[in-house]
């Protein structure tokens, strides 16, 4: 049964590989760098559960590398109008982005003994906040050369939404993440 889930859930990886391929070439036809760019990193982004594998002599579950994958391809898809005109897109690719770098927290936290729910919530908040002064950096930057900004800002409202759907992904990893993440704690 697990090989049958484990086979789904690679095909559906190699799915999403193959949508994020289409988000590029969409991209490329509509002159979209933002799209080009954000599907160049996505792709690459399927792949890091295998490093961190690697790195951390872990395995990850098959829905665990799907549920990293179906992230990138919402976030790079996202770049050709789904932000611009579905109004939950966002905040669906910020709890789930959220969610992915809390529960990368919470297995760093538990394997170096640190308190998995504060170290959830400082990283999740930082990383936010980060993310947020890039993104308001790249677009002022791209504006002020006259290119098309590879992250767009929409104002304080939205920034505010964002880090609040941050905080809804990282408050997802802290009642769930034992449940769904105890396999990548490893021994500390």
């Amino acid at each position: 049964m697990s090989s049958t889930r484990g086979s789904v859930a690679s095909v559906g990886v190699r799915a999403v590989r193959l949508g994020i391929g289409l988000v590029f070439v969409m991209g490329a036809r509509r002159r979209n760098p933002g799209a080009v760019v954000n599907a160049v990193i996505a792709y690459v982004g399927t792949y890091l559960p295998s490093v961190v594998e690697r790195c951390w002599n872990v395995e990850f579950r098959p829905w665990q590398r799907l549920y990293a994958a179906v992230a990138m391809v919402t976030h790079a898809a996202g770049m050709l109008g789904p932000y611009d005109d579905v109004w939950w897109w966002d905040h669906l690719t910020h709890v789930h982005s959220a969610s992915l770098l809390g529960g990368l927290a919470r297995v760093a936290a538990h394997r170096r003994g640190y308190d998995p729910d504060a170290t959830v919530l400082r990283t999740v908040v930082a990383g936010g906040l980060l993310w947020e002064a890039l993104e308001y950096v790249i677009h002022l930057y791209a504006r002020r050369r006259g290119f098309e900004p590879l992250l767009v800002t929409y104002g304080k409202v939205d920034t505010a939404l964002d880090l609040c759907f941050n905080l809804v992904g990282a408050i997802l990893v802290v009642v769930f993440g034992d449940r769904f993440l105890e396999n990548l704690y490893g021994s500390n």
